[in-house]
């Protein structure tokens, strides 16, 4: 032990051959952390969140089932991204990322997501997340079970990406049996072929404006109305007093979620109460929706 003390303190504090003193030894600065980032064109096996949390993304190879869709992944810019909190629901910032969604999906999918079977909401980082530094948001693009509940959301395989480019896609909104409940409202709109016995066909997409999410009959009136209209230019029939005697009608808004932030489009159906279509309408005139008054 003492020699071996005597030779340290002789070498004093000096420093070995080949040693420089010099800790850091020309090795590479560590960087700054950086929080997570999804990956766009990604398929998922969760359930749709409008809050996403690292431990649940769960990314699968869309040929396997999978419930949602990332068809786009943005940044919130400033003012919002300099916020202590992500974007509330229905704020500015929450209402451009849909409206970015809106279109980078129907981009996506190849036609306007909206005649189709689809449902399209937005993912943002968790609050600790984006205490972090994350200020990402995801484009999330998801099938519905049927066209009346937006709530039924199924596990599917393969991509959406240009899944609407097809004539026939099976997505596609058609023909449907409209069933009515006891109270005379409709209960369920199971899809069928337009060559098949059915009451009631998409029609297109009418736009509600600045209006508030419909509650009270004065308010579903206009929106029968507005649909009325895409009604009379689908089928080639006047836009007149009759046309409520050729053809009823079905209006569809989003929930009221997608409508704080921003989605006034309204899906549009014709109804034949009391009567059977075994093809579209579709352009066939006054002949194939004559007046019925009651």
């Amino acid at each position: 032990m003492l020699s071996l003390f005597a030779l340290l303190a002789a070498g004093g504090c000096g420093n070995p051959a080949g040693v420089d003193g010099d800790l850091t030894g020309g090795w590479a600065a560590i960087g700054a952390p950086t929080g997570f980032t999804p990956a766009a064109e990604t398929c998922h096996l969760s359930n749709f969140s409008t809050s996403g949390a690292r431990a649940g993304y769960e990314v699968v190879g869309c040929k396997l089932k999978h419930r949602t869709e990332t068809v786009y992944v943005g940044t919130y810019p400033s003012p919002a991204a300099d916020a202590a909190a992500p974007p509330a629901p229905g704020s500015a910032a929450a209402r451009a990322a849909y409206k970015t969604c809106d279109r980078k999906t129907t981009e996506y999918v190849g036609a306007p997501w909206r005649t189709a079977r689809l449902w399209v909401g937005v993912t943002q980082p968790t609050p600790a997340a984006w205490a972090g530094g994350a200020r990402w948001f995801r484009c999330e693009v998801l099938v519905s079970s049927s066209v009346e509940d937006d709530g039924g959301l199924v596990q599917r395989v393969g991509t959406l990406r240009n899944a609407l480019d097809e004539p026939k896609s099976p997505l596609l909104l058609t023909c449907y049996t409209a069933l009515l409940d006891r109270q005379g409202e409709i209960a369920s709109m199971p899809g069928v072929p337009c060559e098949a016995a059915h009451n009631a066909e998409f029609v297109g997409i009418w736009n509600a404006g600045n209006r508030g999410y419909p509650k009270t009959t004065k308010d579903w009136d206009e929106f029968h109305e507005g649909c009325r209209a895409v009604i009379a230019s689908y089928v080639g029939v006047p836009n007149d007093a009759d046309l409520k005697y050729r053809a009823g009608v079905i209006s569809l808004p989003g929930g009221k979620d997608v409508w704080e932030l921003g989605d006034r489009d309204v899906r549009c159906y014709l109804w034949v109460d009391g009567a059977t279509l075994t093809s579209s309408l579709k352009g066939k005139g006054p002949k194939a929706a004559p007046v019925q008054y009651q």
